[in-house]
């Protein structure tokens, strides 16, 4: 037998047997407080009246603005592989970008004209 797998053996071995004994161990020793009549209800924070009507609708610029952070995000996860390629990609590859870029902004600009990202 190899030295790493009888090494990644025994690590395996070590960590099966130490998580079940961890939780047993914080089961047994933690605090514990049965005294709470509230303990085992839906909500544990303590807050037993709602705020507000519960068919209170949120505002659509939150959601506009995560799409929009989603998206731009996604896309300039695009521009880390071509700045790594530049040198390889060559003139074809640094036009691509720019209209790539171009785009992004382009899209940004129409989001701006359409005031979803602006607050009032």
């Amino acid at each position: 037998m190899s030295q790493e797998l009888l090494l990644s053996g025994s690590i395996i071995l070590l960590i099966s047997l130490l998580i079940p004994i961890l939780f047993l161990l914080t089961k047994n020793l933690g605090p514990r407080n049965s005294d709470v009549k509230n303990k085992n209800i839906t909500y544990e924070s303590g807050v037993t009246y709602h705020i507000g009507d519960i068919s209170n609708r949120h505002n659509i610029r939150y959601y506009l603005v995560a799409i929009i952070f989603v998206i731009f995000d996604v896309e300039i996860i695009f521009l880390f592989p071509w700045a790594v390629n530049v040198r390889e990609l060559g003139g074809f590859g640094i036009v691509e970008m720019f209209l790539f870029i171009f785009l992004l902004l382009a899209g940004l600009a129409y989001v701006y004209m359409k005031r979803a990202i602006k607050w009032q």
